[in-house]
């Protein structure tokens, strides 16, 4: 089944590619954390991109691993955790102790954040493998918001994008890629997404993956890419989007090179 979906991507081709903040400001701020979001937008990023999943309590929370281990003062899974336990983590020391207190966000406290901080938009990663009941809490929160025309949501898990496709067609969606075989256009036909977000590995070793995508109307945004010498590479390629820890940093690159968002303040 493809789907036309009513919001595309901002035409970016023929000047640059957007600017992906990759777990917010993730070289300046503790990553997923409203810290490193709020520092994305300050740079002028385009999009923020989060990772979230579900905890005990069916909510939707800001973290990348399947643990807090990595990212916290805590330990154990997020999915066996409850909301007050995962509010009263530290996420921030570890980065730094100017972040000490710092909390795992809730996915509501992002899309509060977007509402107040116009102008970026949210490239939300759900991880793993989420069915439509799960999928459904995810949306609502999107439509309560009133930002579905602010969020590209994408898995590598193609039950997910499917539950996607199923519980909200108006939304825009992408595939995140690790690997790529003969089927990727079927596939990304079928789950009617909008992007196909591969490692820039991926462009080395299929020179000819990009010019596929974007034929057949697919956008392309590469993670994770943090050096201007990948930077003027996939600029030149001309990739839809730079998923990056340093927006920053991309963002005065681009302005060097005359082709910049505006930082915001």
């Amino acid at each position: 089944m493809t789907t036309t979906l009513p919001v595309p991507l901002p035409a970016q081709r023929s000047t640059r590619p957007l600017v992906i903040a990759h777990r917010g400001s993730s070289s300046l701020a503790p990553q997923n954390t409203l810290a490193a979001f709020e520092s994305a937008w300050r740079s002028g990023a385009d999009s923020i991109e989060i990772d979230i999943q579900l905890d005990a309590d069916n909510v939707p929370v800001v973290i990348h691993d399947d643990t807090v281990d990595a990212t916290t003062d805590g330990s154990g899974a997020v999915a066996q955790m409850h909301s007050d336990e995962l509010r009263r983590l530290d996420a921030g020391s570890w980065f730094s102790p100017a972040y000490a207190g710092q909390k795992i966000p809730t996915f509501d406290e992002v899309l509060r954040l977007l509402v107040a901080r116009p102008g970026i938009e949210l490239l939300l990663e759900l991880k793993g493998d989420w069915d439509a009941a799960g999928v459904q809490v995810a949306v609502d929160a999107i439509r309560a918001a009133g930002l579905v025309d602010r969020v590209v949501a994408q898995s590598f898990s193609r039950e997910t994008v499917a539950a996607l496709r199923d519980v909200a067609p108006e939304m825009r969606r992408g595939l995140l890629v690790f690997g790529v075989d003969h089927t990727l256009l079927d596939v990304c036909a079928e789950l009617g997404v909008m992007a196909c977000n591969p490692h820039g590995g991926l462009l080395l070793d299929d020179p000819t993956l990009l010019e596929r995508l974007q034929a057949a109307g697919i956008a392309v945004m590469v993670w994770t890419a943090n050096e201007p010498e990948q930077w003027a590479a996939l600029v030149e390629a001309r990739v839809d989007g730079i998923i990056t820890d340093r927006p920053d940093a991309l963002v005065g690159w681009l302005s060097a090179t005359g082709s910049a968002p505006t930082p915001r303040g």
